[in-house]
């Protein structure tokens, strides 16, 4: 891992080099700028979009109760988009509208999701007297969870507060 590191963020910056000179040729160094500009522009607008979709999803699947495992990834997706949108250069420009996008980001997201096995978890809210799962519904025929269960033990309860 240290050396996909390195490697990424020595061949990266050297990429772009490449390629922002390129361009810079082909049409111009002031043109070249004024694109990378307009491009970051163009990035955050999306990404303040975006980004605000996904936390609306977010917050939606929670009042739901539901395991917001999808929306939890694709707010993640639209953070590493944004900032390789905001890094300058047109390669990272290129890989964080892939990630920002909605349709190419809910490929990545899928894609993720299937190589990713996800934890054998059951969220249990007692103020609704409701508990789901990972896969989201409740058994229809017994009330009970579907899927595995994680067998914790509560230890202790910290405050963040002090009683008053």
């Amino acid at each position: 891992m240290p050396l996909f590191l390195f490697l990424a963020f020595l061949l990266v910056p050297l990429l772009e080099l490449v390629v922002i000179i390129q361009v810079g040729e082909a049409i111009g160094a002031w043109w070249t700028v004024v694109l990378l500009v307009a491009d970051s522009i163009m990035g955050a607008v999306i990404v303040k979009r975006e980004g605000a979709r996904a936390w609306r999803d977010f917050r939606v699947a929670i009042a739901e109760h539901r395991w917001p495992g999808a929306e939890v990834v694709n707010g993640a997706l639209v953070l590493v988009g944004g900032a390789l949108l905001l890094t300058p250069g047109f390669v990272t420009d290129a890989v964080g509208l892939l990630c920002v996008l909605p349709g190419s980001r809910n490929l990545i997201a899928r894609t993720l999701r299937t190589r990713v096995s996800p934890l054998p978890l059951r969220v249990v809210d007692l103020g609704a007297e409701r508990m789901t799962t990972n896969r989201g519904q409740p058994d229809p025929q017994h009330g009970q969870p579907q899927g595995e269960t994680l067998d914790v033990e509560v230890v202790s309860v910290e405050r963040d507060d002090p009683p008053t």
